[in-house]
Parts: C-alpha cells; structure tokens; sequence
C-alpha cells in the first residue's frame, strides 16, 4: 500500500452578477451545513474530461444555473483550510487543492435549486461597502480588535509589525483605503483569530472535532470550506479589472442609462464616484454610444439609453475607472 499523500482537486465558481444595489455572488447551503459555500464539487481524473467542464456541471447540479464565459481565478491548496471531503472515495484526503474560476453574468438568474441563492458580497464582507462612507464597524469593531491582536504579540518588533499591517489594510490613523486588497484584509482577520473560520480550522487541523461557526458582530458571515477566502480573492480582482478592462458591460445589460453604469461600477468597488468625471471618463473612451432611446420607468426627465460599443471592447487594455482613494479616520 502506498504511504503517499492522496490530493484530491476540487473546484469552485465565484458568480457574480450587479445591480445597482449591490454585487451579488451566487451561493449554495446544504442541508447538513449551517454557512453558505460557493458551488463546489471534485475533480473526477477519470470521468471528466476537462477541469472546466467538469467546474460547469457541479455549478448546474448544485444551483441549476447554466455559467457563460469563466476564467481562472486561483489556486488554494493551505493545508487545513480545505473542504472536508471524507465522502469522497471512502475516507478524507491528504489535501484538497482548490481550484477557483471567477463568471460574471449581466443579471441575477432564477434558481430552480432549494439551496441556491444569490446574496451580496457585502453580507461576508460589510467592511468593504463605503459608498456611504467610512464602515462606522471598522472603528467601533475591527480596529479595537486588531489593536488587542498587535498587542498580544510576543515583542515590540512584532508589535509594531501588527500595528502597520492593520493600519494599512484597514485605513486606520489617516492611512489611504485601498479597495483593492479584499483578501489582505480577509486573510488579516484570520490570523488574528477574528474571522469565524478561523477557530473552525484550527480544530480541523489539529484533529480536534469540528467546530460549529456563526456570524461574529462587525466581522461578516463566515462561510463553508476556505470560501470566504475564495471570495475576497474575486472581490479584489474584479476590482482591479474596472481599472483597466471594460468588464463592467459584462455585468450591465444590453442598453443602459449612464446612471445605471456608475451605480454598478460603484457597486463593486464599494466607492461613490463622481458623476460628471465619471461620464467624462466614458466620452473620453468611447466605450459607450447613445442608441436614440430613452427610459421612462423612473418618472421625471426621460434618461438616455446608451449601449457598449462593442469594436471598441474587443479584448483589448482601455483606461480604467477612475476609483477615488477615502482616507481612513
């Protein structure tokens, strides 16, 4: 019998569709889970043909939703916070090497699963939604918090380590937020032992019975597996992609108001932007074209319809959005 380690690959689909509200991701919940998880299921090397494929049936059998065009998002493979797996070919593996693919859609489908559903990113992560400005819960919550953790370290030069590394993620004492660095902040609660998961984990890697999680005031609802993780991962780079590719038409429907667009792109990155530089930015650009109609379902002064101009999109770097930086407290 072979004493060598059994890897089992697994794969997960962050689904994110907008609208002016708010980013919304896909999840799934078992019956047996008390958290939410992304769409998730094995690698079976013999049976399926590509990783791809494979990813597109899990997400159809678990939500019912057909994904379009994916990509690649990353690989996780931390020892401990994996899915347990133990159902999976008898007994659990090793290591569970995750891979993540990010799809984006330009409206929320519905769902023919009891268990799927879509929810907004901002109900795992509440930190990051300031576009009604700073979180009053990174002050009065996380920051307290963080400062106890730097604290607790074992000499000053990691004190102080800590201390930067917070100020940094979390804009603390003037510093400049940067939406960017979703899993920064993420992955710095979770060492600090604030983030749900990561006491749940813990257990798991040291062999001890899992642990039950729940929502912890200020710090977001976890979620199953590394997840959580998973998903911070896509916050950040869909938030550096409107920077500089036009993916936001993806996640906007075929004829839109200006106004519509700048909610959404503010939607994702969490930020109010301003509106005349904001339509400046389109018409230098020449990413958008007006259609000659105009909508009048909100009342008021019709709005122009305007479409994506779409020999202008064609997989090529055009200038981003402009996305301004709050300063912290």
């Amino acid at each position: 019998m072979s004493d060598a380690p059994r890897i089992v690959i697994g794969l997960s689909a962050v689904i994110v569709a907008v609208t002016e509200d708010a980013p919304f991701v896909l999840v799934t919940r078992e019956a047996a889970a008390d958290v939410p998880g992304l769409p998730f299921g094995p690698f079976d090397p013999a049976g399926d043909r590509t990783l791809e494929l494979s990813l597109r049936g899990w997400v159809q059998e678990q939500t019912g939703f057909d994904i379009g065009y994916v990509e690649q998002l990353y690989t996780f493979g931390d020892r401990g916070r994996e899915a347990p797996l133990a159902d999976i070919k008898g007994a659990g593996p090793d290591r569970v090497i995750s891979i993540s693919y990010l799809a984006l859609t330009p409206s929320r489908a519905a769902l023919d699963r009891v268990s799927a559903r879509w929810r907004s990113w901002y109900d795992f992560f509440p930190w990051e939604d300031w576009r009604e400005g700073r979180p009053a819960l990174i002050d009065d919550v996380i920051a307290p918090k963080l400062r106890a953790w730097a604290q607790s370290a074992p000499d000053t030069s990691a004190q102080a380590q800590r201390r930067a590394r917070a100020k940094l993620a979390f804009a603390l004492e003037g510093a400049i937020w940067n939406e960017e660095r979703a899993l920064e902040r993420y992955e710095l609660l979770y060492e600090a032992g604030l983030a749900p998961e990561a006491a749940r984990d813990s257990a798991r890697f040291e062999g001890r019975p899992p642990l039950a999680i729940s929502a912890a005031h200020g710090l977001g609802e976890p979620m199953q597996s590394d997840h959580r993780r998973i998903l911070a991962t896509a916050i950040g780079r869909l938030r550096a992609k409107i920077k500089y590719r036009p993916v936001v038409f993806e996640l906007a429907p075929e004829r839109f108001t200006l106004l519509h667009l700048q909610r959404v792109v503010e939607a994702i990155a969490g930020l109010e932007l301003h509106k005349q530089n904001f339509r400046r930015l389109l018409d230098r650009t020449g990413l958008v074209e007006g259609t000659g109609a105009f909508d009048t379902s909100a009342g008021g002064r019709p709005a122009e319809l305007f479409r994506a101009r779409r020999e202008t999109l064609r997989d090529r770097p055009v200038g981003g959005v402009h996305v301004p930086a709050p300063r912290g407290d």
